[in-house]
């Protein structure tokens, strides 16, 4: 009668002829974690734009509000204090806009310019590690064929 073959045995045999590289996932992480920070700064500098113009319209906004609430001799003054006023604000608003727009063109640039880099950098690596496990394998083999 024919003995039942251990495949336990035989899948730690084969398990250990194949070496396991936790390396390669190593260096994905840190790259995927300096990545993240990067875009973090990215992200908290425009956060940190964003609120300076902001203050500053909101500060302006106030300032002009002030000129505009002071009491008038006549009538028509009032409603000259409002065009003026209404006229600033579009004025200001505009320049406002063409701020956040900068602000917003920059964080693109720079978040193409650091996923392109990630982009190349994990080719690279992708590269380098599927070489050193095709090397691996082929020794591997070659010991396997050669212990027959």
């Amino acid at each position: 009668m024919a003995n039942a073959q251990d495949f336990n045995t035989v899948l730690k045999d084969m398990m250990g002829s194949f070496p396991v590289d936790t390396s390669a996932m190593e260096n994905a992480f840190k790259s995927t974690a300096t990545l993240n920070e990067k875009l973090a700064g990215v992200a908290l500098e425009a956060a940190e734009k964003n609120s300076e113009i902001s203050s500053k319209w909101t500060k302006n906004t106030l300032s002009k509000l002030a000129d505009m609430s002071k009491a008038k001799t006549e009538p028509a003054d009032y409603a000259k204090a409002m065009t003026d006023f209404a006229s600033a604000q579009a004025e200001v608003a505009a320049e406002n806009m063409a701020a956040y727009a900068e602000v917003a063109k920059k964080v693109q640039m720079e978040t193409v310019e650091l996923m392109l880099s990630a982009g190349k950098s994990a080719s690279e690596d992708a590269t380098a590690a599927m070489k050193k496990a095709t090397d691996e394998v082929s020794t591997a083999a070659k010991k396997a064929s050669a212990t027959k």
